[in-house]
């Protein structure tokens, strides 16, 4: 482990040369790559740093305990060799945590498609309560939210809406909603009192750049077509709706929620992009079945990750077996308990393999 650690602080010497380099200053891809490297490796760098000064004190003190001492001066070196021996051992489980490979795609924006699935007009709405909770999460990491595409219902619910949320390490946090969430509650509708089970999807989708996957313009079918609103009536005149289809995969994305084409067309090829390359994604983890159950986040979007129970105001994940119960405060977007629950079992999880 300290060899890697020590190679990780060669590196990032090495990146303060390179950063310094008036030819790399001058050349802007550079310069943002090895930003980037550093800014990677900076958290480890200082940590490992630290870990070097802590052990250096630890062997100083213990050295002091070989000397004649006056008993409360050893006293006070033995409980300094004890803070510090404690010390050493929390930096060495960071520094192990640190040195988990990183999921190449944390710090992106993402895309995120929400579908009211089983129970009709009340899983729309659950579906609408989604989004204003990923909102309001979003809101408080001072991230910016970008609708893409929404197929309303009459009622206030949402059939689709495919939102992009625009923020440093998006994808590091919310990769886990990824999966069908279901709501248990008594429908507004529903005169009996009666507990009604409703389902909505959530998929999760990192931001692709252009330079990470290839897509050709001739294996796009670009249509256009005037907006409509909810119950499919037009709502404009101009074709400005964009539909993209992406010929060799079947991927077919549309965009109406600007007034220009353009700006439809721009943000349609966003999660064309990103639809793509999550499919080779999976389909390339599907040969790493393995690594798949490790994962806690990249389960199949069918399975139910957790339940919403709104008589007993109780949130649980399934995956990891925790139930909150402060369903009013998750659904105003207070998720991080879950996230950060989340994030600990998938450092654990990757932890234990390494190990092993």
């Amino acid at each position: 482990m300290f060899d890697r650690l020590q190679a990780v602080e060669d590196r990032y010497d090495r990146l303060n040369e390179l950063l310094s380099d008036p030819e790399v200053i001058n050349d802007t891809k550079k310069l943002r790559e090895y930003s980037k490297e550093q800014s990677d490796i900076q958290e480890t760098v200082a940590v490992y740093r630290e870990y070097k000064v802590v052990r250096e004190q630890l062997k100083d003190a213990k050295e002091m305990l070989e000397d004649k001492l006056d008993p409360e001066m050893r006293d006070m070196v033995k409980e300094e060799v004890h803070e510090l021996e404690d010390k050493i051992e929390d930096l060495e489980d960071r520094l192990k945590i640190l040195l988990i490979p990183k999921d190449p795609n944390d710090d992106k924006n993402v895309i995120m498609e929400i579908r009211g699935a089983a129970g009709g007009d009340e899983a729309a709405l659950f579906a609408a309560d989604l989004f204003r909770m990923y909102s309001k999460f979003a809101e408080a990491q001072r991230w910016k939210i970008d609708v893409i595409e929404t197929h309303s219902t009459g009622v206030g619910g949402y059939k689709e809406i495919i939102f992009m949320i625009n923020g440093q390490g998006a994808y590091s946090k919310l990769k886990f909603e990824n999966g069908a969430h279901r709501v248990q509650r008594v429908p507004e509708t529903e005169s009996g009192g009666r507990i009604h089970t409703s389902t909505a999807t959530v998929a999760v989708l990192p931001e692709t750049e252009e330079v990470e996957i290839d897509i050709h313009d001739k294996d796009i079918r670009v249509d256009t077509f005037a907006s409509s609103g909810p119950g499919g009536q037009s709502v404009n005149t101009t074709m400005s709706a964009v539909r993209l289809t992406h010929l060799p995969t079947g991927v077919v994305v549309s965009c109406q929620d600007e007034k220009s084409q353009i700006k439809n067309k721009e943000k349609a090829m966003k999660v064309l992009r990103a639809r793509i390359y999550d499919k080779f994604q999976r389909e390339a983890q599907a040969e790493y079945d393995q690594q798949r159950k490790s994962a806690v986040g990249t389960g199949d979007r069918s399975e139910r990750i957790r339940t919403y129970n709104f008589p007993q105001n109780r949130v649980t994940d399934h995956r990891i077996g925790l139930t909150i119960q402060k369903l009013d405060q998750i659904l105003e977007g207070k998720l991080d308990e879950f996230i950060n629950a989340l994030i600990m079992e998938e450092q654990s999880s990757k932890l234990e393999s390494a190990e092993g």
